[in-house]
């Protein structure tokens, strides 16, 4: 692992954040979860938008240009070395007295780690992921906005501790209209009849950039998609089910709730879908070099 840290990058062993910084003590603050693929970091400028969009939302300064903060990414990528990575970029609101108030903090603070990763074991992987509706609920936007990637995940955490404590692999999280809002730290994708379907962001859902990517492929590979609000119900009557995210890539799933989707095996929608987005990984003009 390497982190750039204060300016410098550092063996992840070395880098310290102090205890007065409010990222740590109240979560405030924001990142984006980003792939390298073949030596390039893929859709580096898409990331870097929505963590200004984020930083405006919540009234952050970011304390470095669009420019700089790809430099540090490219800087720490290349301190690591690898063709095939994970960068975890953050922002936090910086150090500041105790207390909530994020006014006294006059300098947000940027992290950038970059590691390898393995969200879910290949044979989990291969055989499709089992999923469980779990109890949390995804709050509203106007309680926390899902478009804002906050440092604040404790709801995703706790969906996941609850999923893991029932023997399934991954969460399905649902709103408080009882409507499918993500996995866990995924999105979440079915398939009827040979058309996509996804949540959007009114039903708690994460703008993707691996959803946006998908989107995208769908319409090249000439599949019908759509974002609209899916139910439990339609899982259970999709012949496909799927997950994007940074970190997940794309995972078929294999189950809900202990009754099996369509075949119980990755499909035919989701192996294209994943030799497609596998083949948009390696273009050019979707990574930034470093």
């Amino acid at each position: 692992m390497k982190v750039w840290i204060d300016g410098s990058v550092v063996d992840g062993a070395a880098a310290r954040v102090p205890v007065t910084d409010h990222g740590l003590l109240y979560g405030d603050g924001l990142f984006e979860g980003i792939r390298i693929y073949g030596g390039r970091v893929f859709r580096l400028e898409l990331h870097l938008a929505r963590l200004a969009a984020g930083a405006r939302a919540i009234g952050l300064t970011l304390p470095a240009t669009a420019e700089q903060l790809r430099e540090i990414v490219c800087e720490t990528a290349l301190a690591f070395g690898q063709r095939e990575a994970y960068v975890r970029l953050l922002v936090t609101r910086g150090e500041g007295p105790l207390g909530v108030d994020p006014t006294p903090c006059r300098t947000p603070r940027v992290v950038c780690i970059v590691d390898a990763i393995s969200l879910y074991p290949p044979e989990i992987r291969a055989r499709g992921l089992d999923l469980a509706t779990v109890s949390l609920r995804r709050p509203p936007a106007d309680v926390l906005d899902p478009r804002v990637k906050s440092l604040n995940y404790l709801n995703s955490v706790l969906a996941r501790l609850e999923a893991k404590r029932r023997g399934a692999d991954e969460a399905l999280i649902l709103n408080l209209a009882g409507q499918i809002a993500e996995a866990s730290v995924a999105n979440v994708f079915v398939v009827r009849d040979g058309a996509l379907a996804t949540p959007s962001a009114s039903d708690g859902a994460l703008e993707g950039i691996t959803r946006r990517s998908v989107l995208e492929i769908a319409a090249r590979l000439g599949l019908r998609a759509a974002e609209r609000s899916i139910g439990r119900a339609d899982v259970f009557a999709a012949d496909e089910v799927f997950l994007t995210g940074t970190g997940a890539r794309i995972a078929a799933v294999r189950s809900l709730d202990g009754a099996a989707i369509g075949a119980g095996a990755p499909g035919p929608i989701v192996r294209r879908i994943d030799a497609a987005f596998t083949e948009l990984v390696q273009e050019p003009a979707m990574g930034t070099a470093f």
